[in-house]
């Protein structure tokens, strides 16, 4: 089974690059946020660590995690945020591992593909023999996030800022897609990387 890990800054495109690998090539998607909301579902794993850590108080009214009460208390609290990561990070690695053994038993011909942003720092590396670096130059960037999801400007430079530097992500990636251009050149080095 091939193992592709994509990641890539706020903005560059990430999106794009799934779409084409799962509607062209059939790639199996395991998108580390989408797990992250699911282990934070009643009854999930993170669940009730979540609420051990922040109290009843960020349990919504209709019983799930209010994640904007959640997002409040870790953006005031660089240790609350370290302790949610601790809980959520392992819980979604384990989770992505349990998937890709079932993909290996059920689909060995298919090819798995594990997005996160934080791809790298959370040691991805380790079971993505390759890691394709998706990126689009800052102004490109700052435009889709504008206009997708209405950001400021400055929203945008404040987001951008606490990612890792691009410089370091491109020495640790095994492929780059430069993802400013046509859709057309997106497509075409997706297949190029896809034919190795």
């Amino acid at each position: 089974m091939r193992i592709i890990g994509v990641t890539g800054g706020v903005g560059a495109g990430k999106s794009t690059v799934l779409k084409v690998l799962k509607e062209e090539y059939g790639a199996e998607l395991l998108m580390a946020d989408e797990i992250g909301r699911e282990l934070m579902e009643p009854g999930a794993a993170c669940f009730r660590p979540v609420i051990e850590v922040f109290g009843e108080t960020v349990i919504g009214e209709d019983g799930r995690l209010n994640r904007g009460k959640i997002a409040e208390a870790v953006f005031k609290d660089p240790e609350a945020l370290k302790k949610l990561n601790g809980i959520i990070h392992p819980a979604v690695r384990r989770e992505i591992e349990r998937r890709l053994s079932l993909l290996r038993m059920t689909e060995p011909e298919k090819t798995a593909v594990i997005e996160s942003a934080i791809l790298i720092e959370a040691g991805y590396e380790e079971i993505c023999p390759e890691i394709w670096y998706v990126r689009a130059d800052k102004e490109t960037r700052i435009g889709r996030l504008m206009e997708s999801r209405g950001y400021s400007r400055e929203k945008c430079l404040e987001v951008m800022a606490n990612q890792m530097a691009d410089e370091e992500l491109l020495a640790r990636a095994t492929a780059v897609i430069n993802n400013g251009g046509s859709r057309t050149s997106t497509k075409e080095q997706i297949a190029s990387l896809m034919a190795l």
